[in-house]
């Protein structure tokens, strides 16, 4: 080989040296997302903005399995009903459609209707009485239950605050008949809306996204939530009134297909009972605070705010619940059991 030759042969290895190289610098991002890509996906579904303390904690949720277990999954979070709609969630894990959802007792008890006992109005005390109920043998109960039944998997309950009624136009409300003729929106279970006319009111099904609209136009003249969510949603800029009745102390559970979780290696597990018990906490402790504050801000916000007699109210929908149709199937004695929890 002449000199020649041999220095074009070297000029052209290092250029492919060079372009290889750089196709190596170019190609490690893509490669890494790829990398990241290939996580299990976990997909949330949840009805309320990202604003809501519910999502917050799906995001705390997030940020800690990254953490804890970088690129094995890939989560991700759809807000305001985009993914599924509200009450179509529990369908959707069962396909495989859906990794996460926060699913309520009311969409549990449609499936499985000795458990409408938990939709009663005026069951839970408060935060810490949800935990005593669904943390011990009775929530294990219920959880096996569910397992078995609908194919879910239960992680823990969360706190979604105390609900009260929230009107579009201001009305002396003292008993529950105060509220006769009142649309007040309700989820569209049978559950929902049997505690919606149990509060005196005429139940109207509405998926919670649709809520502010409805409220503007006057399709409905109330709904019933927690201040929390209210807040978060902004139905104050649409409400002139809430009614402190009080008449549940409400939860959600973290709920994933029993056949995602079964998938799951030990270890994983581990971590997404680590970061669910974070998001936990952001969640619980989000919603005590916001509840403190919330009378002040609804009035701040030009809302009136009252109380009425709550104990009339707690005897009219304790004794709608304990004589319908939903009694009839509850477990013998759960009651004084939650009740003693």
């Amino acid at each position: 080989m002449s000199k020649q030759e041999s220095s074009f042969l070297n000029r052209a290895v290092g250029r492919r040296t060079v372009v290889a190289g750089a196709l190596g610098v170019l190609a490690a991002p893509f490669v890494s997302r790829l990398a990241f890509a290939a996580g299990k996906v976990i997909r949330a579904s949840t009805p309320g903005p990202d604003t809501e303390w519910q999502s917050k904690a799906l995001q705390a949720f997030k940020a800690e399995l990254d953490k804890s277990m970088p690129g094995a999954f890939d989560v991700q979070l759809h807000y305001n009903g985009t993914l599924f709609a509200q009450g179509t969630e529990i369908e959707a894990m069962q396909r495989g459609n859906l990794e996460i959802a926060l699913t309520s007792p009311s969409d549990i008890s449609e499936l499985v209707p000795e458990f409408s006992i938990f939709t009663t109005g005026y069951l839970f005390r408060d935060a810490k009485h949800l935990d005593a109920v669904y943390g011990g043998d009775i929530g294990k109960e219920f959880k096996d239950k569910v397992a078995s039944d609908l194919k879910l998997q239960i992680l823990r309950s969360q706190y979604l605050g105390t609900r009260h009624v929230i009107l579009r136009t201001a009305r002396t409300v003292n008993v529950p008949a105060d509220l006769k003729g009142v649309k007040l929106r309700m989820p569209g279970s049978a559950a929902w809306q049997f505690l919606g006319n149990a509060l005196g009111a005429s139940a109207t099904p509405l998926a919670f996204e649709e809520v502010y609209l409805a409220m503007q136009t006057g399709t409905i003249d109330g709904l019933e939530n927690p201040l929390p969510d209210a807040i978060a949603s902004k139905f104050y800029e649409v409400s002139k009134q809430v009614v402190l009745t009080g008449h549940q102390v409400a939860n959600v559970f973290f709920t994933m297909p029993t056949a995602f979780w079964d998938g799951l290696s030990d270890d994983e597990k581990k971590a997404i009972l680590a970061a669910e018990e974070v998001a936990k906490k952001v969640n619980d402790d989000g919603v005590i605070a916001t509840e403190n504050d919330g009378k002040a801000f609804l009035e701040a916000h030009g809302n009136r705010v009252t109380t009425p007699d709550v104990a009339a109210f707690q005897k009219h929908v304790l004794d709608a619940f304990v004589n319908s149709d939903f009694s009839k199937t509850w477990p013998k004695g759960m009651l004084d059991r939650v009740g003693a929890a």
